[in-house]
């Protein structure tokens, strides 16, 4: 398979690419009951995403393709089949190939019971912030907020 089945991609699920980390990205995102995420993402062009980092654990698996992190200025290329977990809170980004799909799981954080109308209903997003804003190890968590929503 070169693409996610359609039944993926429904449209009210589409997150808005002006929102999200890397240029050219293709993503839908399907909300846990416990306030965990998944995203799918497809990547149409070779390029870089900003240094972000998540307020939640994140899981990443790479279905095709090759996608490159890079955690404290380390190249950590990943390919179809491997994958990756990044605790909350650490600084990366990253070069997908074009045509490289991953599948991602972003840690929940919602109690459990917590009623349905108060658990999120969009995707949480990242803290964007500028490569200079990023000192090596102990990074500041400050920088402009992007939120991945929705379109």
């Amino acid at each position: 398979m070169d693409a996610f089945p359609e039944f993926m991609k429904h449209p009210a699920n589409r997150i808005a690419t002006g929102s999200q980390a890397t240029p050219g990205v293709e993503g839908y995102v399907f909300d846990g009951a416990d306030g965990s995420q998944m995203a799918f993402w497809t990547c149409h062009l070779t390029d870089r995403s900003a240094p972000h980092v998540h307020e939640f654990d994140a899981y990443m698996v790479v279905v095709q393709g090759c996608y490159t992190l890079i955690i404290d200025g380390e190249r950590i290329p990943v390919r179809a089949g491997e994958e990756y977990f990044i605790p909350k809170g650490v600084f990366h980004g990253g070069e997908p190939l074009a045509g490289t799909r991953t599948i991602h799981a972003f840690g929940g954080g919602v109690p459990r019971g917590l009623p349905t109308s108060q658990r999120p209903r969009r995707f949480r997003g990242v803290r964007a912030v500028r490569a200079s804003d990023v000192p090596p190890r102990r990074r500041s968590r400050t920088g402009r907020e992007t939120s991945l929503k929705k379109v």
